[in-house]
């Protein structure tokens, strides 16, 4: 599966792509239908010390995208919500999927 990382306002990190990768993998152990993920990571000003590093999770499947966003104070915690969301939305679609069989 092919994963692609995106930045906006932040210096590209080769941890940050090892720990996304490393959670994504977990993912695709799970559910081996999945075709391709792009993360994006990027900075916001807010007026919360606890948001402002966010990390955007897109995954293509069969069908629709799937899609998760995170903000934290820092991109571990925003990596970990997003995958598992992400985790959330690959479950019903694997529902979903064998229902259909």
């Amino acid at each position: 599966m092919q994963i692609n990382f995106e930045y906006d306002n932040v210096a590209a990190s080769s941890r940050l792509e090892e720990l996304a990768t490393k959670k994504i993998n977990k993912l695709l152990d799970k559910y081996d239908f999945m075709v391709r993920a792009d993360v994006f990571f990027k900075t916001e000003n807010t007026s919360s010390k606890n948001t402002g590093k966010i990390c955007n999770i897109r995954v293509s499947v069969p069908g629709p995208r799937l899609f998760a966003e995170a903000s934290h104070e820092i991109f571990e915690m925003s990596i970990a919500e997003a995958t598992d969301d992400l985790d959330k939305q690959l479950r019903k679609k694997k529902e979903k999927m064998q229902a259909k069989q």
